[in-house]
């Protein structure tokens, strides 16, 4: 049923609850939103060896492959989904999209990785490759360090093999089934 107030401020307790009722029972629409956002990415590659589906891929497999919980394999697919929106605040982005569904040591492992991935590339480009040390002494430090150094900087190697995206669907499923924060 379509509620029929056309000001939040002339609403009621029950159409709220109805709203509600709806929005919990459309939750699954979120994993797919997801999953398209991923297959997606199969149409960027900006001069990399392989796309950016690949890639996310191959980050994703390495942590899984590493024996990383659920939520992080999710996130390390997820990562770089941002840069379906703007390449330059692309961390920010996939962290908000990951916040309500993952704990605060993994949104904020995907929210500053590209801090912690200029270890690899920034003195490159005459920025400061040190730069995830503004980070030091944070909880999640080694998480985030973990994740730069040994699954999203190494995972641009065309021949590698990783799970394909059908592999993850049930895990993106299940992690974006219901956001922690309702």
């Amino acid at each position: 049923m379509t509620q029929s107030f056309s000001r939040m401020d002339q609403s009621t307790t029950e159409q709220w609850m109805e709203i509600g009722r709806q929005t919990f029972g459309n939750q699954p629409r979120v994993a797919e939103k997801v999953l398209g956002m991923l297959r997606e990415l199969a149409s960027i590659t900006d001069g990399f060896a392989v796309d950016q589906l690949v890639h996310a891929l191959q980050t994703a497999t390495r942590a899984e492959r590493a024996g990383a919980d659920e939520q992080v394999i999710v996130a390390a697919l997820c990562h770089d989904i941002g840069k379906l929106i703007s390449v330059a605040n692309h961390p920010a982005i996939a962290a908000e999209i990951l916040k309500p569904y993952v704990r605060e040591e993994v949104y904020w492992m995907i929210l500053v990785h590209q801090d912690f991935q200029g270890k690899h590339y920034y003195e490159l480009l005459g920025k400061d490759p040190d730069a995830r040390q503004k980070y030091a002494g944070h909880a999640a430090f080694d998480l985030a360090a973990k994740f730069a150094d040994d699954w999203d900087q190494t995972a641009f190697d065309p021949d590698y093999e990783s799970f394909p995206l059908e592999h993850f669907e049930p895990m993106v499923r299940r992690v974006f089934a219901q956001p922690s924060s309702y």
